[in-house]
């Protein structure tokens, strides 16, 4: 091993034959590791785009003599041989790089924070076994500059993870859990994480791969990158280990005024009669609303990117009247190009599509053989933002849901599809993040200052585009609700702060159904407290309607009512009771979102986050902060009126719905009927939820 400081570039560099490695302070309290085989580091920064405040490098060398019986004894820095010892610090972050280059990393007070992995023959520590395991392993694929990638950390029994973006396991902790690192219709990897020992973690890779948090070690793994690549920080708290992350990544825009109210969706409104309908008796009713959506297949054909004439004989002044009536129209998206739509061929020449490297080069044969754009093309990204100025904006839209920005493969045989930017398994994460920069590029170049796209999938750094996530196409019941708290948490937690979810599930509920109208009622409530509440549901059966050509393309037909007002009187009042206390909450919302764009936080998070004293909310997982000042505690589970709640220790708790103030530090018994979701009011702050 070749240690240099490298002063000019300001990073510890170790170099063993054709490997080298970087270890460089990456703004304040965090580094930023990279590992390559060859002469030059690849040089995709991937996530890590951001200009970070310059903080010199601080090295000490210490030679050490391991017959020192000190050395025999110590926990972690065990050599088998004399050599030097290399100590970098960062304000409240230490990496120690020993005499073979294994890296640790530590507080300020000197206590471990995690370290790598190895399990060589030729240490004297307990460690020393003939495994031959590497804790930084590229394995080249023969003939080519293509590697498989393990890095792997120590496990410790005490740890918990939070963040990594959203999966539907059911699970806020990942401790124990394997992860996919590859996105899917509902999945979204994120791979940042929080760790209750006082880190953040971040994957700086978009291949395909997986993160393992085991009991005998934590291993990341791409099946095919250039180079190794990660950041890691520590703080005293989870929110400054937010913070930190966020600067390098990038932080949301502000939220627009319209994304902090309620937004009305269905599968889906056919025609432009049908939603001004909507918008009118909602208006009519005098509910609140500030955003409406023109969901798929509004257009002659996918790929085409413009409204179908027959059904939308005049978009302007349909996005005119919803504009005075204070609503905002929000249009879909699909990257899918038809092969018979008018935009097919000149893609397919100028390398806009995505490419398949054998067999058919469909990707999905819904509704028309159709292959995906290529959204890691800046090109690509320019051309579809192009037609949709031309045929949206232009027509006064300005709000644009990019669905199916996984992409939804079909199958997910990413070893078989090539981008732009390489091969699907070195670079397919990056996917949603190329999706959303070319409307936020384009609307930004127009002048716009308020950019939010609704975008089903996010990679690190997506949030900067003005990104809010959904969590997909769920299914309506309770246990997919349970899944989605924690879906959620982790997205936000992996520095995603604007997201929601489908009330009342996507895939199913029958409207008149009495156990879906109870699924509906709570998740509506729940939906209150997420940072953006949108309704939306295929809610089976479909309409039985024959099936509608226009110049031989396939009209796709639509699911039940959706509307507040669809699901009986009663159920009516509890509805529209959750709209006007969204409404009397928008201020709140707005400082949340304010905290959100200037330092990074979470709108929604764990109660550990705010609460990392009291070891107890490490195991919260039903309930969360909504803000600093809420504590919100779902009911998720059919035909309950009270639940359990735990209030953190060290502040006082008012229920709003009661006006009861408790200690914290204690589980007490909430009020639930079925219009009220507990929640509770920080230092009895006052809240004007419940009138």
């Amino acid at each position: 091993m070749h240690v240099v400081i490298n002063t000019d570039h300001n990073r510890l560099e170790i170099r063993e034959g054709k490997k080298q490695l970087w270890l460089e302070p990456w703004g304040e309290d965090a580094f930023r590791v990279r590992m390559c085989i060859g002469a030059e580091m690849d040089a995709n920064d991937w996530a890590l785009s951001e200009k970070m405040p310059f903080v010199k490098l601080d090295v000490t060398e210490e030679t050490v003599d391991t017959t020192d019986p000190w050395y025999a004894t110590a926990e972690w820095e065990k050599y088998h041989q004399t050599g030097t010892v290399y100590t970098v610090k960062n304000g409240k972050i230490t990496a120690k790089i020993g005499t073979e280059g294994w890296i640790s990393y530590y507080k300020q007070n000197g206590d471990l924070l995690t370290a790598e992995y190895w399990r060589n023959r030729n240490r004297i520590n307990r460690y020393a076994v003939p495994l031959r395991i590497e804790a930084r392993e590229l394995k080249p694929y023969p003939g080519s500059t293509d590697f498989e990638l393990y890095a792997r950390f120590e496990a410790f029994e005490d740890e918990k993870i939070f963040g990594m973006g959203q999966y539907q396991d059911g699970h806020l902790d990942k401790k124990g859990a394997s992860l996919e690192l590859a996105h899917r219709n509902s999945q979204a990897s994120v791979p940042f994480f929080v760790s209750s020992r006082g880190y953040g973690f971040f994957w700086n890779n978009p291949a395909i791969g997986t993160a393992t948090f085991a009991t005998n070690k934590t291993e990341w793994y791409a099946k095919c990158t250039k180079k190794l690549d990660y950041y890691i920080t520590a703080g005293d708290t989870p929110m400054e280990i937010e913070e930190h992350y966020s600067l390098a990544t990038g932080r949301s825009p502000m939220m627009p005024e319209f994304g902090l109210g309620y937004w009305q969706c269905k599968l889906r409104y056919r025609n432009q009669q049908e939603i001004l309908d909507v918008a009118r008796e909602h208006k009519k009713r005098g509910l609140p609303m500030d955003a409406i959506v023109v969901d798929f297949f509004h257009w002659t054909m996918q790929g085409e990117f413009k409204f179908e004439p027959r059904d939308w004989p005049d978009p302007e002044g349909m996005v005119k009247e919803l504009k005075d009536m204070g609503i905002e129209t929000v249009v879909s998206v699909w990257p899918t190009i038809d092969e018979r739509s008018e935009n097919f061929g000149e893609m397919a020449e100028k390398g806009y599509l995505v490419d398949a490297d054998r067999g058919c080069s469909y990707h999905m044969s819904w509704m028309g053989n159709t292959v995906f754009y290529d959204a890691t093309n800046p090109g690509a990204q320019e051309f579809v933002w192009e037609k949709c100025k031309e045929n949206y904006y232009k027509k006064g839209i300005r709000i644009f849901w990019l669905d199916e920005a996984e992409p939804e493969y079909g199958p997910y045989d990413f070893d078989n599809y090539r981008y732009f930017a390489g091969p699907a398994l070195s670079c397919s994460n990056i996917y949603p993040a190329g999706y959303a920069k070319g409307f936020y590029d384009g609307l930004k170049k127009e002048g716009e200052t308020e950019i939010l796209s609704l975008v089903r999938c996010a990679w690190a750094g997506s949030q900067k585009y003005g990104v809010l996530t959904w969590s997909g196409d769920i299914y309506s019941s309770f246990r997919s609700m349970r899944e989605q708290l924690k879906a959620g948490l982790g997205m936000s937690v992996a520095g995603i702060p604007w997201w929601t979810s489908d009330i009342g599930g996507f895939l199913g509920g029958n409207i008149q159904d009495p156990h879906f109208q109870e699924l509906l009622l709570r998740w509506f409530a729940w939906g209150a407290f997420c940072p953006v509440f949108r309704m939306h549901g295929e809610r089976s059966p479909w309409y039985e309607r024959e099936q509608e050509f226009i110049d031989n393309v396939r009209q796709l037909t639509s699911g039940q009512d959706n509307e507040v007002w669809s699901f009986g009187e009663e159920n009516y009042k509890i509805l529209s009771k959750y709209l006007f206390l969204r409404e009397r909450l928008r201020p709140y919302v707005r400082e949340c979102m304010e905290r959100a764009h200037t330092k990074g936080e979470p709108v929604m998070r764990p109660l550990y986050f705010d609460f990392p004293e009291d070891k107890n909310t490490l195991t919260i997982e039903d309930a969360y902060m909504f803000g600093p000042d809420l504590l919100v505690a779902p009911v998720m589970e059919e035909g309950v009126t009270v639940r359990s709640v735990y209030l953190p220790a060290g502040t006082i708790w008012k229920e709003c719905s009661t006006g009861k103030v408790f200690d914290g530090g204690q589980t007490v018994t909430a009020n639930a009927p079925l219009d009220v979701i507990p929640v509770f009011a920080r230092d009895e702050k006052e809240f004007e939820i419940y009138k």
